[in-house]
């Protein structure tokens, strides 16, 4: 279970931003097909936040409504998956990676394994190179990327984004 505190997050590039406080319960790996779809991934990394205690502090996602029960939210700038939602519930479910700490919640359990792709337990061997490993071309096509940066940072901002970046 995650210790109660304050959780941030938003998209990618700023323009919907999210606060709940509270525990975020039933942190979860979900592998279903529609939430691999949804993610663009091979699973969508959920828990639940209290809707009482959930607010957006910046802009408004957009939603698809994915089946007669559920509906995602989204960014309609950047794309960045938010939010899958049953109206019926007293919470909204948050995906992991759109917090500004994501570290900070850990899965618990595995839902819609029966969609797991085959060698997902394999991913841990994989061979794996840091940024500065990857000899002087990946670290100057990484600093490239860093000086361009158009990310919004992990944690809120009065506005965004800063005047001059466009």
């Amino acid at each position: 279970m995650s210790i109660a505190r304050i959780y941030t997050g938003g998209c990618q590039c700023g323009a919907v931003r999210y606060r709940a406080e509270g525990t975020l319960d039933d942190p979860r790996l979900c592998h279903c097909r529609m939430c691999q779809k949804a993610a663009g991934n091979y699973f969508l990394p959920l828990a639940n936040a209290a809707r009482a205690r959930f607010r957006l502090t910046r802009g408004e996602p957009a939603w698809f409504r994915s089946s007669d029960y559920v509906q995602r939210g989204f960014c309609r700038d950047c794309g960045t998956p938010l939010f899958y939602d049953t109206a019926a519930s007293d919470c909204i479910h948050i995906v992991l990676g759109s917090l500004d700490d994501p570290e900070d919640v850990r899965p618990h359990w595995q839902s819609g394994v029966e969609s797991r792709v085959p060698w997902f337990s394999n991913l841990a061997r994989l061979p794996g190179r840091e940024t500065d490993e990857e000899g002087a071309a990946g670290r100057e096509h990484h600093f490239a990327i860093l000086e361009s940066n158009r990310q919004h940072p992990d944690y809120d901002t009065d506005h965004w984004p800063p005047e001059g970046l466009t």
